[in-house]
């Protein structure tokens, strides 16, 4: 129990980066630099991650990690910089944080991925929510940024069906994850050398939020979460992961000096709640239970009361075992550091989040 409370701890850091790097984005960094500020990001993270694989990419992973890394780090990173700039930081974390559920939807439409219906539930729910907090007839919300939070959400959508279609088992997560930071990060270095000209002067305040966004919120916010991965069940992970739209919310509301109306504030809570129910444990929980009632079922009356009776932590029954992979668990985000959690850590890639 000590030992996974102290996991825990240390897989809690990503999610709570990830949330914080929306109030960095919007008031350490310059809004007139999303691409060099998105390059120096995800290149140095890259690198980092890299170092620690230790294996370069092989075949068709050279233009798979550029695709993929140029619309789950590249462009995803800038969109939501520019969401992060435009948007108070409560509002644009807590958008952000129905993508797993837009993603989902999107993947039953292009991939046949049927979700349960606690997943399907929570994604109605989630975009009520939103809906509660960006229509509020007030017009104090800037359209560019929600553009920004709905292109990025579907933009990485793609970069996730594309990551199903090239799932490859002998690929690991972390050397996928840097890979695609590096060619993201390179694209984006090429694009704003090309749109934004010369590196923008930055100040110590500024420096510091990129050390914190490259440093933090992507290299060891990556290493910490694969550390969870493996020694934590899938479930206690996704669920540590909710910490990424609660943080983004909280130091919006706490630290940003931000309000939000009573509608809005009802949003929130909807689009929180819908996150949490469509969260795949709950998935997980509803098919095995479905399970034990169809082997409950299917027993003799004796059985049913036996010891020998089937139970939820029952591998047969689709359960993971204890010891289980959590890598093989569709019930994670191991993607984009500015999603919450989506489930594709089957993937076999760091793409959607992420």
């Amino acid at each position: 129990m000590e030992g996974n409370l102290r996991w825990m701890l240390v897989t809690a850091f990503a999610p709570i980066t990830w949330g914080a790097s929306y109030y960095v984005t919007r008031h350490l960094l310059p809004a007139d630099s999303p691409l060099w500020g998105s390059a120096l990001r995800a290149l140095p993270a890259g690198l980092i991650l890299l170092l620690v694989a230790r294996r370069l990419p092989h075949g068709s992973w050279w233009w798979r990690s550029l695709v993929l890394g140029t619309l789950n780090m590249g462009a995803f990173f800038v969109l939501v910089y520019v969401a992060a700039q435009l948007l108070p930081t409560s509002i644009a974390a807590t958008v952000m944080a129905t993508s797993p559920l837009v993603m989902m939807l999107i993947a039953w439409a292009l991939v046949a991925q049927r979700p349960a219906l606690p997943a399907v539930a929570g994604g109605v729910l989630g975009l009520v929510g939103v809906a509660a907090m960006v229509l509020t007839g007030a017009g104090t919300l800037d359209a560019r940024g929600l553009v920004a939070s709905v292109t990025a959400m579907l933009m990485s959508s793609v970069g996730f069906v594309l990551a199903q279609r090239w799932r490859d088992d002998a690929v690991d997560v972390l050397s996928s994850t840097a890979w695609q930071l590096v060619a993201g990060g390179l694209t984006l270095l090429v694009a704003a050398f090309v749109v934004e000209g010369a590196p923008p002067a930055l100040d110590a305040p500024a420096w510091g939020g990129l050390a914190f966004l490259s440093l933090a919120a992507t290299a060891l916010a990556y290493l910490a979460w694969f550390a969870g991965l493996r020694h934590l069940p899938a479930g206690t992970v996704g669920l540590v992961g909710l910490l990424n739209p609660v943080t983004g919310l909280a130091l919006g509301l706490l630290v940003g000096g931000e309000r939000l109306s009573a509608q809005q504030a009802v949003g929130a809570l909807v689009v929180l709640a819908g996150v949490t129910l469509g969260h795949p444990a709950l998935s997980h929980r509803a098919r095995a239970a479905r399970g034990l009632a169809r082997a409950v079922g299917a027993l003799p009356d004796d059985s049913r009361r036996g010891v020998g009776a089937p139970t939820l932590d029952s591998p047969a029954l689709g359960a993971p075992a204890p010891d289980a992979p959590a890598l093989d668990v569709a019930a994670l985000d191991v993607a984009t550091p500015d999603q919450s959690v989506s489930g594709r850590a089957r993937v076999g890639s760091a793409t959607g989040s992420r």
